[in-house]
């Protein structure tokens, strides 16, 4: 069976070996994890948020564990994106494997600079636009939570980065995740993945407090699967660009319900925190599966879902 798969955009495909992707956040700048595996095996690897400068993210304690998941609020802390262009991305394997630059900032300004320095970064295959923060200029309004924020932080960045396949990191913490996509799939976006964290909390009783400092955080993990599952059959019935699934993924089993649900690749994430070499087991034995369950294309089984 044929395992690559195209991400065919509105202004630039993105081709993969196969459909397995690092999610941001999770696989570092993917160096980190190179002792449990080989990157050249992955689909992609989406590198760690950056922003222009670099930042050092929220107090500890920052991470918790939850029923089947994880809370994270680590609050974007990377070494800014002049480090990873000099120090970071000449060792990654991006000629045998894509490598997909994850971008956050807190105006739209910040975006497209962001987006037109790593524009001319040759062994960067695609940006993926984080729109789950904050806009200081809005109060606080996070970008992914407003159509029109999210298309315009959409258009900047495809003015700003016109070489390279724009991705759109939608959130699911929205009334019609849907709507959201439309928009951005309309300023320009080449493919969306989805979603982000869900927003919750963890409580201690024996201290009254919140466990997190920043007691909100991203929750991920199996325990979100379910939703992730329904945002993607949703956004990839509302949208003619590709949709890559994130969301509880742990095995090929699991990749291939996304596929079927409408995504074209599929990311992992908290899986990583579990087991190092999640990603490239789940890329290992995804032939086998396929094979298990009657999987002779990724296309077939994508236009397979019956929900009559």
């Amino acid at each position: 069976m044929n395992l690559s798969v195209t991400l065919r955009g509105q202004t630039h495909d993105l081709v993969l070996k196969n459909p397995v992707l690092t999610a941001s956040g999770t696989f570092g700048c993917g160096l980190e994890f190179s002792p449990y595996g080989d990157l050249k095996s992955l689909g992609g690897i989406v590198v760690k948020g950056l922003s222009l400068r670099p930042r050092d993210g929220n107090s500890c304690p920052r991470i918790v564990e939850t029923a089947a998941g994880m809370l994270n609020a680590v609050g974007l802390q990377n070494d800014g994106v002049e480090d990873f262009c000099a120090a970071k991305l000449p060792l990654l394997p991006w000629r045998e494997t894509a490598v997909i630059v994850n971008i956050h900032a807190s105006s739209i300004d910040e975006f497209a600079r962001l987006a037109e320095r790593l524009d001319g970064e040759q062994g960067v295959a695609a940006l993926e636009v984080n729109i789950s923060c904050p806009n200081v200029s809005r109060g606080g309004l996070l970008f992914g939570q407003d159509a029109d924020l999210a298309a315009a932080v959409t258009a900047a960045v495809r003015e700003a980065a016109p070489s390279k396949h724009i991705m759109v990191k939608l959130s699911p913490n929205v009334t019609d995740i849907a709507r959201i996509a439309g928009s951005v799939e309309d300023a320009g976006a080449d493919s969306v993945s989805c979603i982000n964290t869900l927003l919750g909390m963890a409580l201690d009783l024996r201290s009254r407090r919140p466990v997190l400092a920043n007691v909100l955080g991203g929750l991920s993990g199996p325990a979100i699967k379910p939703v992730a599952l329904r945002c993607v059959w949703q956004v990839s019935r509302a949208v003619r660009i590709p949709v890559v699934g994130v969301g509880g993924i742990a095995g090929p089993a699991d990749a291939l319900e996304f596929i079927l649900a409408g995504a074209h690749a599929v990311q992992v994430g908290t899986g990583n925190f579990m087991r190092p070499d999640c990603a490239f087991s789940l890329a290992a034995e995804l032939p086998a599966v396929c094979a298990r369950y009657g999987v002779e294309s990724f296309e077939t089984l994508r236009a397979a879902l019956r929900t009559d």
